[in-house]
């Protein structure tokens, strides 16, 4: 197990680190893509997971030097997701870790999806009832990689920043917690990256 006992709290990330469901999410915005005529980019995409969907529309017009509504890209990529009806599906690797601290560490989650999506998803899974504060693209005014996300959960928890660890999977996440001042796990592939980390027995 990992030893995580010079923290004070831990801030999860949602989709791709505590819910398998980045496969589908692509799969939405693969989509959405098609219906704007924006190229999509797997990796790319992959790459901007946590940043709000209107956030990410913003970055594609950007990108591809388009002028398509934001709005209207984001209810589309929200409207093929939830079409597919999928079943969301807790990742064993990190929810062994929650459940080791869980009434030892604070638990916070903070993510780059909506509001009612992210209860959805946290009820369905019955992570909901395991975590002190949820913060989401809802609740903030800057998503990530701004660190408001990050720090207002920790804020919500009562911990200072410094005295929580992040476990994020994408390079946004990981930029967003660092710029909290907060030390950063990362999971690829439902994998905690294990390299100088300390266990414990």
């Amino acid at each position: 197990m990992l030893d995580l006992s010079k923290y004070q709290g831990i801030v999860w990330d949602m989709d791709g680190t505590l819910i398998d469901s980045m496969g589908a999410h692509m799969r939405a915005w693969q989509q959405a893509c098609e219906v704007f005529s924006i190229p999509f980019d797997y990796d790319y995409m992959h790459g901007l997971g946590g940043v709000p969907t209107k956030k990410t529309a913003e970055i594609l017009n950007e990108k591809y030097q388009l002028n398509h509504d934001p709005i209207a890209i984001a209810n589309s990529k929200r409207d093929f997701w939830v079409a597919m009806g999928e079943s969301p599906s807790i990742i064993d690797e990190t929810f062994k870790v929650l459940e080791h601290y869980q009434g030892k560490l604070k638990m916070g989650i903070g993510t780059g999806a909506e509001r009612l999506h992210a209860e959805k998803m946290l009820q369905d899974t019955g992570l909901m009832t395991k975590i002190e504060t949820l913060v989401t693209a809802t609740d903030v005014t800057f998503g990530k990689p701004h660190p408001e996300t990050f720090l207002t959960v920790a804020s919500n928890m009562g911990v200072a920043p410094e005295h929580c660890v992040v476990f994020e999977d994408t390079p946004i996440g990981y930029e967003a917690a660092t710029r909290a001042g907060m030390d950063c796990i990362l999971v690829q592939d439902g994998k905690i990256q294990t390299a100088g980390l300390t266990f414990i027995r």
